[in-house]
């Protein structure tokens, strides 16, 4: 005999006490909201609809006209959804007399929002379930098979559809959702109340916008205590950058100094979040003279620093200085993200000059050829860019905000409406994780830099077309001859694999391509102690990226050893090892600095 479980009757005083505490909370969320507002030179006009609302309209009624003009291909398109409903009506009808039925509509694997067993269990959750699973389906369906419209237009259609689809989703809301039925009557309403307070005081930390917390502000991280811990020293600064030694812990090293040149759209402590995640405290630990770049938050001041002024106040600076620390004119360098892509411009400057300095470069996760650049594209249109330096024009730069809620907006359902969930309705604080804090640890981009980045790169592709100006001087990657170790991950969102796989080919010296397990981060924050994914090894780039990886070698484990044999092969000779400030260039200040403690 089977047992079910029921759901206790709510304490109505209780519930009645707390019915009353979330109108409190829910004014002072709507007052936070709504402080803004009061601007004066807000009030003066009335109120628009965004932009971006507009090109999301724009975007999708282009897809809706496209079907209409068919009056053919309409019919037959609602005749499927239809004919899935009528499915699912006779479907739950059977079940309601208590006889099994193959559902209509059944969640991927990885969709963990209907995970609760009620979901399956309770015929009414049941249907509320495949009915969203079926229209949603049906509309990207519409958008995929739509005829006449360019192919940047689509990705753009389903890149909104996807994220109204995952607001809309029955698993957001208390009276769709059986999990968060039970919990809010468990509770009585409690849960509610505790979200509207949190909801309020992340508005308010948003300063009037919403920004979701992923992470628990009370567990402690901090930059220089618990984060970014590494011994070392910022021996050298200017208005762009800081740049750190850190202490050696062998007695001899790699002769040949080490340069990280992290993205400026984060922070570089991403590569040295704990001792046990921390890339750089490794690469220490094999014997590397490490130097790596913590880029400033800029601000107004930093307006007109451009691209060219991250690479020579940046790269260059960087390896000047670390030629008066270490005696050494020349560096092997790594660049992680858009920090690669800065690299790869350098060494097209370096070899377009003639001023060769860096001998290898290791790329992670990184593009020089943005045709397959993934879902960031939808917002690198002319339409998209303009309104973005329009933003910037009024203060000199783009807010680390936008940048955040755009990488959020790629995976919406396990970035943005989890936490909504979690934090909001189930009133439940995030689980501490030292990643997600940085992910939050905002920085903006100068105005002039981040418009050259997203025209040349991600709007013309001038790069990887032998078209890059800079300094007055043309790029082309096919001068780059240097050796390159070229990391991507198999579900990066940012810098897809088949992206990094095509600008392989852009290089003209000798390319490792290594494919490792997971996304943008973990696939590269991958320590051999604690490895999570492996990685595949296949030689030069050629053919296909799937006939690639068929013809790849798989090793368990992380890839950082089989990376410092690579490095360690091409200029193996070892001297004593180097303290940072006891040599040319003396301490300005302990690791991890004071740039990276700027909050945007």
């Amino acid at each position: 005999m089977t047992t079910e479980r029921t759901t206790p009757l709510p304490d109505i005083d209780a519930l009645s006490r707390n019915a009353s505490r979330l109108m409190e909370e829910f004014g002072r969320a709507a007052a936070v909201y709504m402080k803004p507002a009061t601007d004066v030179d807000v009030l003066k006009a009335p109120p628009e609809p965004p932009e971006e609302v507009n090109d999301v309209v724009r975007t999708l009624g282009t897809v809706a006209e496209r079907w209409l003009v068919d009056p053919q291909k309409t019919v037959e398109a609602q005749a499927k959804l239809s004919e899935a409903f009528i499915s699912l009506w006779g479907q739950t009808w059977n079940r309601f007399q208590g006889e099994a039925a193959q559902p209509v509509a059944v969640p991927e694997a990885k969709d963990t929002r209907f995970a609760h067993a009620e979901w399956s269990t309770n015929p009414v959750f049941d249907f509320i379930k495949q009915s969203y699973l079926i229209t949603s389906r049906w509309a990207e369906g519409l958008v995929d098979e739509a005829d006449g419209i360019d192919e940047h237009t689509r990705h753009k259609a389903q890149f909104y559809l996807r994220q109204i689809v995952g607001a809309l989703s029955p698993s957001n809301f208390v009276m769709t959702n059986p999990e968060l039925i039970r919990h809010t009557l468990d509770e009585n309403g409690a849960n509610l109340v505790r979200g509207m307070k949190m909801l309020a005081e992340d508005i308010e930390a948003g300063k009037g916008q919403l920004r979701v917390r992923q992470t628990d502000p009370a567990a402690g991280f901090e930059v220089g205590v618990n984060m970014a811990v590494t011994p070392g020293e910022v021996v050298f600064r200017n208005d762009l950058m800081e740049l750190i030694q850190y202490a050696p812990t062998t007695e001899t090293v790699i002769k040949r100094p080490f340069l990280i040149v992290p993205p400026w759209i984060n922070k570089f402590y991403i590569l040295d979040l704990n001792p046990a995640k921390s890339l750089i405290a490794w690469m220490v630990a094999q014997g590397l003279t490490v130097f790596c770049i913590s880029w400033v938050n800029p601000d107004e001041r930093h307006a007109d620093k451009d691209f060219e002024s991250y690479m020579r106040e940046g790269i260059e600076a960087a390896i000047d200085a670390i030629g008066i620390a270490t005696g050494e004119s020349e560096v092997a360098a790594a660049g992680y993200c858009v920090g690669g892509t800065l690299l790869a411009v350098t060494l097209a400057m370096q070899a377009a000059t003639g001023n060769k300095r860096i001998k290898s470069a290791t790329f992670l996760t990184t593009q020089v050829d943005f045709t397959h650049a993934g879902d960031l594209k939808v917002f690198a249109d002319e339409t998209q860019i303009r309104l973005i330096e329009a933003r910037m024009k009024k203060r000199g730069y783009l807010e680390g905000t936008g940048m955040a809620t755009a990488f959020n907006m790629l995976r919406p359902n396990d970035l943005i409406w989890s936490y909504v969930v979690n934090n909001y309705v189930k009133g439940k604080t995030p689980m501490p994780f030292d990643l997600l804090y940085w992910n939050a640890d905002a920085t903006r981009m100068p105005a002039a830099n981040h418009s050259f980045y997203l025209r040349n790169c991600y709007l013309e592709n001038t790069l990887a077309q032998g078209k890059m100006m800079l300094g007055n001087v043309r790029l082309d990657l096919k001068k780059v001859e240097v050796p390159v170790f070229n990391l991507a991950t198999r579900e990066d969102h940012i810098a897809p694999a088949l992206s990094v796989f095509e600008g392989s080919t852009k290089f003209g010296g000798p390319v490792d391509y290594v494919l490792a397990g997971s996304g943008h981060i973990a696939g590269v924050v991958n320590p051999p102690a604690k490895p999570k994914y492996g990685f595949w090894t296949g030689g030069p780039v050629s053919g296909t990226l799937e006939d690639w990886i068929s013809a790849a070698t798989e090793t368990k484990g992380s890839w950082w050893p089989y990376w410092f044999s690579w490095l360690e092969h091409q200029a193996p000779t070892r001297v004593p090892a180097r303290v940072p400030g006891e040599a040319g260039l003396p301490s300005l200040g302990p690791a991890p600095g004071t740039y990276v403690r700027m909050k945007a």
